[in-house]
């Protein structure tokens, strides 16, 4: 009896270790690209505004 469940389950494992084998997708590598340097432009101007904000009362 215990030899007999044991034999199904180690069956049952490989069965799902095969399956598990061969239903994976195959995911095909991409060509790395090549990435190009962007450069921000840092002399940008930015212009303060004075707006009046609400009292928070806490």
């Amino acid at each position: 009896m215990l030899f007999s469940i044991t034999v199904t389950l180690s069956i049952l494992v490989l069965l799902n270790l095969l399956l598990l084998k061969f239903s994976c997708n195959k995911i095909t590598k991409q060509k790395q690209e090549i990435k190009k340097t962007v450069i921000l432009n840092t002399d940008l101007t930015t212009e303060s505004v004075s707006e009046r904000l609400a009292p928070t009362g806490s």
